[in-house]
């Protein structure tokens, strides 16, 4: 394992906001489940740790608990770790905690998660080696992120399109090889969100930061209904043994 902390990615991390603005949160969750083709890749990775099979799984920056719910309606043990003050609603044991100093033993969990969260962390290899650290030999993690260019039909409404953050699809990979032996990196450009009205589009827009009168505004501005290229990648690697 190679030590990544001070690797950071210009452009910084994206700033957290879901203690401050929870109704981005919300409004970003909707979205995804009325209007993604193929949903989120919570149950491919919930699927795959099942299979693995994982006993004890961390989800880091899991949020409400997308993930844990779909393993432990699997019987499979999963501790949620979000910095939000929302984990309180993660079904478990949730608690919370920043993802560069994780509250947990060496060697605790044979799999792990970080999902969409990555680049919310200003220094995500000390995120990555924390993971590493209390994962036991062996032990899996799945991470998922976006690409910069996610979403360049609505780039000109879209605040940080373009913008390099700590952890996008672009560097995701080389970042995740200094820690982890990476196994296999799925990546998608393809029109998989559909938005059928100007009120899915001011939805869309309110979850990906902007205020609901910019959002509803800037809707008005897009023809419907909207196709939209996702661009982004899930990724597997493990710990190694020896």
């Amino acid at each position: 394992m190679t030590r990544s902390r001070g690797d950071r990615v210009d452009g910084g991390a994206v700033p957290v906001d879901y203690d401050t603005d929870p109704g981005r949160f919300a409004a970003n969750a909707l979205s995804t489940a009325l209007f993604s083709r193929d949903g989120d890749i919570h149950a491919e990775v919930a699927e795959r740790l099942v299979a693995r099979p994982c006993s004890l799984v961390l989800d880091v920056g899991g949020g409400t608990g997308a993930l844990a719910r779909l393993l432990l309606d699997v019987g499979v043990r999963t501790v949620v770790a979000d910095r939000a003050r929302h984990v309180a609603r993660a079904p478990g044991a949730a608690v919370r905690a920043d993802a560069q100093a994780l509250p947990f033993r060496d060697g605790v969990f044979d799999g792990a998660a970080a999902l969409w969260m990555l680049h919310h962390v200003p220094d995500p290899g000390a995120a990555l080696v924390e993971v590493f650290r209390v994962l036991r030999p062996g032990g899996v993690l799945a991470v998922s992120t976006s690409s910069r260019r996610n979403d360049p039909e609505l780039a000109w409404a879209l605040p940080r399109w373009g913008r390099a953050s700590s952890f996008d699809a672009e560097e995701a990979p080389r970042l995740l090889e200094r820690v982890f032996r990476v196994d296999e990196v799925r990546t998608w450009n393809a029109p998989l969100v559909t938005l059928p009205d100007h009120h899915a589009v001011a939805l869309f827009l309110r979850g990906r930061g902007l205020s609901e009168r910019d959002a509803a505004h800037r809707a008005r501005a897009v023809r419907v209904p909207l196709s939209l290229t996702k661009r982004g990648l899930v990724a597997w690697a493990h710990k190694p043994s020896r």
